[in-house]
C-alpha cells in the first residue's frame, strides 16, 4: 500500500501486459503483410490503430485529482480506490488469460498471490488500528484533558480574584479552548469505541476477501475522522505538554 509497496507486483503486471501486446503487435503486422502491405506500412497503420484505441487512458493532467476522477468516469474507466476490491482485477478473465497466455503465472497462482493480498491488508490496517486506538486513549486524550484542567483551573482563579464579569471577558478565549477540547475529545473517544467494533465484527468474517472489504469499508474510514480531531489538538495544546513529536517538529528530528 503506498509508498511502501514493493515495486515488484506491479512490474509483473506492467511487463506481462508489455509482452501480451507485442504478441499481439507482431501478430496484427504479420496479418496485414501477408494482405500484401509491405513491412513498414503494416507497422504505421497497425500503431494507427493503437494510438486511437488507447486515446481514453491519455491524460496529461493530475492523475491524483479530483479533475482526474470525473474525467475517467466520463470516459468509462476504471475509477475505484478500494484496495481490496481493485485486487479484484486480478481475477477478471481477460487479466487471467494475459497472465495464462504469456506463461506468466496460471489462474491458481493468481487466485493463491491475491489471498494474500487481502490477507496483507487487512493484517496492516488492524496494527493500524489498534495503534491509532492506543495512542488516542493513552496519549492524545490525557494531554489533551490536564490542559485543559490548567485551563479551566486558570479561569477559576481568575474569577476569583476579578469578578466573574470581568473574568468572563478576559477568559474569553480561555473558555473557547475549554469546550473545543471537550468536543474533540469526545469525538476522539466515541469513535475509537467505533473503530473498535468494526474491527471485531470483521475479524469474524471468514473469508480473506470480505474481511478486508469490511477493514476498508469501517475500519479504514474512522482514521481520517479520528486524525483530524487529533490534528486540531496538537494545534491547540501547549508544546511542552504534548508527549509527541508534533509535525513540526519531525523537521528536525
Amino acid at each position: 500500500m503506498g509508498s511502501e509497496a514493493n515495486c515488484a507486483s506491479a512490474m509483473i503486471a506492467l511487463n506481462t501486459a508489455v509482452a501480451e501486446q507485442l504478441i499481439r503487435f507482431k501478430a496484427d503486422v504479420d496479418a496485414l503483410a501477408a494482405d500484401g502491405l509491405v513491412p513498414e506500412q503494416a507497422i504505421l497503420q497497425v500503431l494507427r490503430g493503437y494510438i486511437k484505441e488507447c486515446k481514453p487512458i491519455r491524460f496529461e493532467g493530475n492523475g491524483y485529482s479530483e479533475e482526474w476522477k470525473e474525467e475517467a468516469a466520463r470516459r468509462g474507466l476504471d475509477c475505484e480506490t478500494s484496495c481490496p476490491l481493485i485486487f479484484d482485477n486480478y481475477l477478471r478473465e481477460d487479466t487471467v488469460a494475459m497472465f495464462e497466455s504469456t506463461g506468466v503465472m496460471t489462474r491458481k497462482e493468481l487466485e493463491a498471490r491475491n489471498e494474500v493480498k487481502w490477507e496483507t491488508y487487512t493484517k496492516k490496517l488492524q496494527i493500524e488500528a489498534r495503534v491509532l486506538g492506543d495512542l488516542a486513549l493513552n496519549h492524545i486524550i490525557p494531554i489533551a484533558t490536564e490542559y485543559q484542567s490548567k485551563l479551566i483551573d486558570n479561569v477559576y482563579k481568575m474569577t476569583a480574584i476579578m469578578g466573574k464579569e470581568k473574568a468572563d471577558k478576559l477568559s474569553a478565549e480561555n473558555l473557547r479552548t475549554i469546550e473545543e477540547i471537550a468536543e474533540r475529545t469526545s469525538f476522539i473517544s466515541a469513535h475509537v469505541a467505533q473503530m473498535v467494533e468494526a474491527r471485531k465484527a470483521a475479524n469474524k468474517l471468514t473469508e480473506e476477501r470480505a474481511k478486508a472489504i469490511a477493514y476498508h469499508d469501517t475500519v479504514e474510514k474512522a482514521f481520517e475522522e479520528i486524525r483530524y480531531h487529533i490534528d486540531k489538538l496538537e494545534l491547540i495544546v501547549d508544546d511542552r505538554m504534548w508527549t509527541l513529536p508534533k509535525y513540526r517538529e519531525l523537521l528536525y528530528i
